[in-house]
């Protein structure tokens, strides 16, 4: 098992990228695929993380990063 930690300045960019004044808040699943879902399972398969590791999402410059 693995512990998902998402920073505050982190929800805030998938928030922002997430919310379209149109469509509300529908586009935000697309986001955090292509935000978290997607480069997480890439790097759980690359062997990043061990096994009950805490993955903390932090904002780098405009980039989500995981640590």
């Amino acid at each position: 098992d693995l512990v998902l930690d998402i920073a505050e300045e982190a929800m805030e960019v998938l928030i922002d990228a997430g919310y379209d004044p149109v469509y509300g808040a529908r586009p935000l699943k697309r986001v955090i695929q292509q935000r978290i879902e997607n480069p997480l399972a890439q790097a759980i398969l690359a062997g990043k993380f061990v096994p009950g590791a805490t993955i903390r999402v932090e904002k780098s410059g405009d980039q989500l990063v995981f640590a």
